[in-house]
């Protein structure tokens, strides 16, 4: 019984570890920058990122490494920019 759950917890560590700079690089995206206090965003490139960090470098420290382009703040969240489904025009 210890095995399975052990298994279990496990896997669902794994899912919820921070995402790497060099797990983004390989599955091709790239980072969301938000600012937190002008609300400015944008994404970078995640090679540029591994290249200045390291591969092994954790998402969300990153925004602590970074500052707004808009006003200067350095209170950046950042987080992998997922691709999304596009435009969601109607809803039924």
């Amino acid at each position: 019984m210890a095995a399975i759950k052990r298994g279990l917890l496990d896997g669902e560590e794994r899912r919820l570890r921070a995402s790497k700079l060099g797990d983004l690089a390989r599955a091709g995206v790239q980072v969301f920058c938000w600012c937190n206090r002008c609300s400015h965003n944008a994404v970078v490139e995640t090679a540029r990122l591994v290249a200045e960090l390291g591969p092994g470098y954790p998402v969300p420290e990153v925004g602590a490494r970074m500052r707004c382009s808009g006003c200067g703040s350095k209170d950046v969240a950042t987080r992998p920019h997922w691709p999304g489904l596009g435009q969601v025009t109607r809803h039924t």
